[in-house]
């Protein structure tokens, strides 16, 4: 049996950690600065952040691509933010899109909010519109392979 090592980027510091698959489970803890890497709440993003989580994240990786003007966006959030306690082997994050727009322009997103799910650095599914906690949870089940 061959152990898989999963790349996760930190949400507090930016290191990326190599982990065995065994230990995604074992709540671990980012080898440069000991803080969670997998917290089961979504980090926000910046225009310096982005990147590296998509590129370099092995787990899967939802992010919700928002706009403070958008009133469905607003009213998703806490729903957002509910799926991500569901689900603690998966990483949430959002790119407030009219704050960071260069940021947010190379994966296209065409309407408010859309999740984008990225596991390897590519992009697997997207979902856009305003969804349910309960709906989100089922969207990442179903991505989970």
């Amino acid at each position: 049996m061959t152990i898989q090592n999963f790349h996760i980027v930190c949400p507090h510091c930016q290191a990326t950690n190599r982990l065995p698959s065994e230990r995604l489970s074992a709540a671990p803890n980012c080898g440069k600065c000991g803080q969670p890497l997998l917290t089961a709440s979504p980090q926000e993003l910046t225009a310096q952040t982005v990147a590296k989580t998509i590129q370099k994240n092995d787990v899967l990786t939802i992010i919700d691509f928002w706009a403070s003007w958008c009133q469905p966006c607003l009213m998703m959030a806490p729903q957002f933010k509910a799926a991500a306690s569901q689900l603690p082997q998966v990483v949430f994050a959002k790119l407030q899109t009219d704050k960071y727009e260069q940021a947010a322009a190379p994966y296209n997103i065409r309407s408010l909010p859309t999740m984008v799910a990225f596991r390897g650095g590519k992009e697997v599914a997207r979902q856009s519109g305003a969804l349910p906690s309960n709906q989100i949870v089922q969207w990442v089940q179903s991505l989970q392979t």
